[in-house]
């Protein structure tokens, strides 16, 4: 068993819509966005990541870019089986002829059905994974902030990622009611491209929608200490000029808050069902923020107004899953909550 131990590498993966990120030897080896460029008439890999998400958006008719998770589930599976070989490779720089056998701990939405689970676990073993553990987002992002999940005490997590909204209430190291809603960070993006057609009358792209979201994105129209206006260039759609306007939070705020309250309703859904002990044990302990959705400017505040709870950011929220799916690979032996 020593000599297997030692030819078996153990990695931890936050397979996510938006970035993937692994863990190796404990430490984040990978943090990339979940992307993929190949080349049309071959169909071999030309990028993956960071170098493929440059090319979005800018291909010619002979470079495709895929992103091969949707909604938190996998949508393109050829593009998943790639993009997990292709992140797997960049643990080591790319070097070393010799493949050890891979133990993955890979976390999946609380929503996912079967055939979506089925999907992810299918693609880990194509790109080599000899065994596969599966773990809830949620169960992830609560061991990753230090809430230890096996105490009877209710915590309330809210992982807001690129396609998919997760909110669960965790005791005994499990969840006892979640709530999966397809309204996340990618939502944001085509609210503020419609906002900017409809109102300014420019066509932008996804990855500029993006920068918007991080520079000015927020979820209250007034803010204490508030960004400065941010230029954004596009085509102008009356003219068909490249044109720049300049926007301020107030509009963002205003185009994200539709989506902000699907969000508030699944927090308040999965409030109503919640077991009356653990109501008790949340109204002391509050509702947790993780994903890349908590840095949204004002969204914990805009929570507590709607829910009257206390809400706390998770520092790094960005990292909290893969964190909490790295300690989780530590400890296959006792953590209950991973399936096989």
């Amino acid at each position: 068993m020593g000599l297997f131990n030692w030819f078996t590498q153990e990695v931890a993966i936050d397979l996510g819509t938006a970035n993937t990120l692994i863990i190796h030897n404990d430490k984040v080896v990978v943090d990339e966005p979940s992307i993929v460029a190949f080349d049309r008439t071959t169909n071999k890999v030309i990028a993956i990541g960071r170098q493929a998400m440059q090319m979005e958006g800018k291909t010619h008719a002979n470079i495709r870019t895929v992103r091969p998770l949707k909604d938190g589930v996998i949508a393109d599976f050829n593009a998943a089986e790639h993009m997990i070989r292709g992140m797997i490779k960049k643990i080591n720089n790319g070097k070393g002829w010799f493949f050890p056998s891979l133990r993955m701990v890979i976390c999946i939405p609380s929503g996912i059905t079967e055939v979506e689970k089925r999907a992810v676990r299918d693609s880990a073993e194509i790109a080599g994974a000899k065994e596969v553990y599966l773990i809830h987002e949620p169960m992830a992002a609560a061991v990753g902030i230090g809430i230890d999940v096996d105490e009877p005490m209710g915590n309330m997590i809210i992982d807001i990622g690129g396609g998919t909204t997760e909110i669960a209430v965790i005791a005994l190291s499990g969840i006892v009611c979640d709530q999966s809603i397809r309204v996340a960070g990618d939502n944001f993006d085509s609210d503020i491209i419609n906002y900017i057609r409809r109102q300014h009358n420019i066509m932008i792209g996804e990855r500029t929608a993006e920068k918007i979201k991080i520079e000015v994105g927020s979820a209250l129209p007034e803010l204490q200490d508030p960004p400065e206006d941010f230029a954004v260039q596009g085509r102008d759609l009356m003219t068909g000029v490249p044109k720049q306007i300049t926007v301020s939070y107030t509009e963002i705020a205003h185009c994200l808050d539709k989506s902000i309250s699907k969000i508030e309703e699944g927090i308040l859904k999965a409030l109503e069902i919640t077991p009356p002990e653990l109501s008790a044990d949340i109204y002391q302990t509050g509702i947790y923020l993780t994903g890349g959705g908590a840095l949204l400017r004002g969204l914990d505040k805009r929570v507590h107004s709607k829910t009257k709870l206390p809400v706390h950011i998770a520092e790094d929220p960005l990292r909290a899953v893969v964190r909490g799916t790295g300690i989780s690979l530590k400890n296959i032996g006792s953590f209950k909550f991973l399936m096989q």
